[in-house]
């Protein structure tokens, strides 16, 4: 039986912009995909492969390949090797380029940084992009968008989704075209919120979010094999809402990153809390403090 209730508020009732819902995948050859989504694995495993090393890596695993090739399919993913370097394209002169902020401080609670970063969705017969939001201290994902462009639009549509959580202190990004756009950092700016930048090539600055895209990719994406984008974006919901309520992290001290960001952690001595605080981890018990909700 048909559902009377309009696209519109079905999408409004599981947070889904409407858009969203009648994305489809963007199209390459079955070939290129293919080879897409090895690209896509080996750079989880090895960040620090450049388009010379992925050639080599493909061609040991039977494909005859050149290094055009790899080069452009990296460049569609929005992959480069992870690694300090001389900057070979200059950004656009309306963008600016922020400092990075967060070295050497103490991020102890949660709304201090917010972190995001964009990655590459392989499909059943596609690929699409997926950005998300995470609080840095309790990895909480407070919101995500999925484009089949890497435009800033469904950037913005992601930043106004967790700016209904409240308001960070900084807000931590890489370099990306997306990030650097004037909408993306004055909307920041005029919430009154810092913005910080990775520098360009370094691995560690957004460690956290990496962390979350094997973690989506392993366990969700690459098992399903989603072909639509409305599949895509219910299954990211019910992942994230996983991620977020039920799967205890090792780095949160065996908390879930709701149980984190929502409730208060009582510490049986200070000295290890503030040890544990410093690494992004937690001890003691949970008490809920108030009820989690996720878009």
């Amino acid at each position: 039986m048909q559902s009377k209730i309009s696209i519109r508020r079905q999408c409004e009732l599981i947070g889904l912009n409407r858009s969203t819902f009648y994305y489809t995948p963007a199209r390459e050859s079955d070939l290129n995909l293919h080879l897409m989504r090895l690209i896509d694995e080996q750079y989880l495993r090895t960040p620090f492969y450049g388009w010379p090393r992925m050639t080599e890596q493909l061609r040991r695993m039977g494909y005859a390949i050149n290094a055009k090739r790899v080069r452009r399919l990296m460049q569609k993913m929005g992959l480069q090797a992870l690694h300090p370097k001389h900057r070979t394209t200059k950004p656009d002169k309306e963008h600016r380029i922020y400092p990075y902020l967060l070295q050497g401080i103490t991020i102890d609670r949660p709304n201090q940084v917010w972190c995001s970063d964009i990655t590459y969705v392989p499909m059943e017969k596609g690929f699409m992009y997926l950005v998300a939001i995470m609080d840095w201290f309790s990895r909480y994902v407070l919101a995500f968008e999925i484009s089949n462009s890497l435009d800033a639009h469904f950037c913005m549509n992601c930043l106004d989704r967790a700016l209904d959580f409240g308001r960070p202190q900084i807000f931590n990004t890489d370099q990306g075209s997306q990030f650097t756009s004037y909408p993306f950092t004055s909307a920041l700016e005029a919430a009154g919120i810092q913005v910080s930048m990775d520098g360009r090539g370094r691995a560690l600055d957004n460690v956290f979010i990496e962390r979350l895209w094997r973690s989506v990719k392993y366990e969700d994406i690459y098992i399903r094999g989603y072909a639509t984008g409305r599949e895509l974006a219910t299954g990211l919901a019910d992942y994230f809402q996983f991620y977020n309520h039920e799967r205890v992290h090792q780095g949160l001290d065996y908390y879930t990153p709701a149980e984190v960001h929502y409730g208060q952690l009582e510490r049986e001595d200070s000295a290890g809390s503030a040890g544990a605080a410093r690494n992004g981890c937690h001890s003691g018990k949970y008490t809920e403090a108030n009820p989690p909700y996720f878009h």
